[in-house]
């Protein structure tokens, strides 16, 4: 077996030691609506001024009682009226993250309560498994001295709660190790809500120099919260970002008889009270830095803020050691539109009532390996089924199963399992995608694609657990 397999599978035996069963924390979710992407652009209508796109609304909900006019709805209004129509990508920023009316500010979207349910949220052997990634990784780099976890997005803290429970169960292996937990959260009430999961009741969380936030752990780590990734230190870092960058800003291109020209938002002449999508009636900035010559697909959405992001986790990778692990909904670089929207965990027009629901886009994986490589090795796009079975996710059922006490119990840890591993649900929706120093794999491993079974022995996740 690989050292890789062996390193991960012992470690999955020394976690597999603690039978217990935290429950199943919910079920269904923004991940399983997201299975019904958005339909693809209609025809072009031309209008008086601009053209027109009339997208389809797939609002799961009564549209005689919809569309209130939400205040980020009027802000929205009078913003256009005073400066024109608007990107795509600035309506997803003010409508997530606008400091005073955003729908992450002051939402806890999570949950059955919620608008959608998240991995993490469904059983507990997922962060686990992500935990025994980490360790195994920290292994094969070395063990350094030092171990930064940044989670970037952390919704309630489940998925680091989880972690931290492995940590403590390898904590013989861990105990001359310096680790500290570094979360990266815009939403005040995600925040209040993961010191709630993450901290002691009596801990008293203090500011610092960078962090807004700052504590210690229920198992004895020190904690720390930031809003932007430049406040996080720099050091040998092991990044976390698990449906993160499926919410940030994109920019939508839409290829016309014309050439290429961007979506904006504006407001609907007919209703005054209404948004719609039009065309820009010239090339934008975005267009000319994101449209390429050879594209070959008719509609395109580009992600800059996710480009910086990753161009920043690659640097302190290169310059510093450790590693990334990012897990999305996405593709290679070959769906069109997959702009949609969540709210009470069902599909909900992106342009009724913002602010009241979530906004979502496929993550581009092809533009984020584009990004990353020279200066990292990057793996994947795997699926999650593929990357748990690989994780050992089987055999951590197994000793649950073994140890649940009653048949209710049981049911659950299965439909958890199937809801995370059947491949129309999360198991064949979500993707894993791992950015490692060059260092970290074989010379002749360097050249990162996904059909490349050399470099899937190399790394614990990417390649088949084999038990001999």
């Amino acid at each position: 077996m690989p050292l890789a397999g062996l390193a991960c599978l012992g470690l999955l035996r020394s976690v597999a030691r603690s039978p217990r069963f935290h429950g199943n924390r919910s079920s269904g979710g923004r991940s399983l609506g997201g299975l019904a992407h958005r339909p693809g652009l209609p025809a072009l209508f031309p209008g008086s001024s601009s053209t027109i796109l009339r997208f389809q609304h797939f609002s799961s909900e009564n549209k005689t009682a919809e569309n209130p006019v939400s205040p980020m709805l009027k802000h929205l209004i009078m913003k256009i009226k005073s400066t024109g129509p608007i990107t795509v990508a600035e309506y997803m920023r003010e409508v997530l993250t606008n400091p005073v009316k955003g729908y992450y500010m002051h939402h806890d979207m999570l949950g059955e309560k919620g608008d959608f349910v998240t991995s993490p949220e469904i059983s507990q052997i997922f962060g686990e498994l992500i935990g025994i990634w980490f360790v195994s990784e920290w292994i094969a780099s070395g063990k350094p001295k030092r171990f930064q976890l940044v989670e970037l997005g952390p919704g309630r803290g489940s998925l680091t709660s989880d972690i931290l429970r492995v940590f403590k169960q390898l904590n013989s292996l861990l105990s001359k190790c310096e680790i500290s937990i570094h979360l990266m959260e815009v939403s005040p009430k995600l925040s209040e809500i993961q010191a709630s999961v993450l901290t002691e009741e009596n801990t008293k969380l203090q500011e610092s120099s960078t962090a807004y936030m700052q504590g210690i752990t229920k198992t004895g780590l020190p904690i720390f919260w930031y809003r932007n990734l430049n406040d996080v230190p720099g050091g040998n870092s092991f990044y976390l970002a698990h449906e993160f960058l499926d919410a940030l800003p994109i920019h939508k291109f839409q290829k016309t008889e014309k050439g290429w020209h961007e979506l904006l938002v504006d407001i609907d002449p007919g209703a005054p009270d209404k948004l719609r999508f039009v065309l820009a009636p010239s090339i934008t900035p975005a267009t000319k830095a994101f449209i390429h010559d050879e594209e070959s697909r008719n509609h395109v959405e580009v992600c800059p803020d996710a480009g910086i992001i990753i161009q920043k986790l690659a640097q302190n990778i290169e310059e510093n050691g450790g590693a990334a692990l990012i897990v999305d909904y996405g593709h290679d670089g070959t769906k069109t539109d997959t702009f949609r929207g969540f709210r009470g965990h069902k599909l909900h027009d992106v342009l009724i009532s913002p602010g009241t629901a979530d906004l979502t886009a496929d993550v581009d994986f092809s533009y984020l390996q584009r990004i990353a490589q020279g200066r990292v090795a990057t793996l994947g796009p795997i699926k999650q089924q593929d990357f748990l079975r690989n994780m050992g996710i089987d055999i951590r059922l197994q000793v649950l199963l073994q140890n649940a006490n009653d048949v209710h119990t049981r049911n659950q840890l299965l439909r958890s399992y199937e809801m995370l591993m059947d491949l129309d649900k999360m198991g064949g929706c979500f993707k894993f995608f791992a950015m490692l120093p060059h260092c970290r794999l074989r010379p002749s491993d360097q050249v990162m694609k996904p059909e490349h079974s050399s470099v899937s022995a190399a790394v614990a996740g990417f390649g088949e657990l084999t038990l001999k």
